[in-house]
């Protein structure tokens, strides 16, 4: 079954939306969310507002199963353009064009089963022991190299920021110190 949904005028330009749009395609729900989420682009945020739309009107209205959504397409098309003016040098003026763009995607997935199949489904799974890829060690592992990770970006992220600053501030002095050598 196919769900589709439909963000128009996103004001942004479709030639951004399309890079974001790349990124999920053929992915599953989960997926998706996550690469939207560890991506920076300011088109993100809709489109995975709009994908959990999407994934809401399937199960609301389609009863499909969350788990089993893949997303099948995404297109961005371009929307409405407004036309702006800046003035220019000897009385001239240039064009603005602040673009739009509308964004369609299509889930497709399995139809879900009724709550009671899924109630004895649940209850065998907590008799079964929880099976996890590989052993816990590494599991353990994996996830300390993810927070040295995020502790290191976030220490590099700073020190970026104050040799920025600290080279805006030499830049200045130089500029209002400065001395011509006869």
């Amino acid at each position: 079954m196919k769900v589709k949904a439909k963000l128009k005028n996103l004001r942004v330009s479709p030639r951004k939306v399309r890079i974001s749009a790349d990124i999920v395609r053929g992915c599953n729900i989960e997926d998706a969310i996550f690469r939207l989420d560890n991506t920076v682009k300011k088109s993100n945020e809709p489109i995975k507002k709009m994908l959990l739309s999407a994934v809401a009107n399937a199960q609301n209205n389609f009863n499909l199963d969350k788990e089993s959504l893949v997303i099948v397409d995404i297109q961005v098309g371009e929307g409405i353009t407004m036309k702006r003016w800046m003035p220019r040098a000897y009385g001239r003026a240039s064009e603005i064009l602040k673009r739009s763009s509308h964004v369609y995607i299509t889930l497709e997935g399995k139809e879900g089963v009724d709550k009671k199949a899924t109630k004895k489904k649940s209850a065998k799974k907590s008799e079964v022991e929880d099976k996890t890829e590989g052993s816990a060690e590494t599991v353990e592992k994996v996830s300390t190299k993810k927070d040295e990770t995020l502790k290191l970006n976030k220490k590099s992220h700073y020190r970026v920021d104050a040799k920025k600053k600290e080279s805006r501030e030499k830049g200045w002095s130089k500029k209002m110190f400065k001395r011509k050598s006869a």
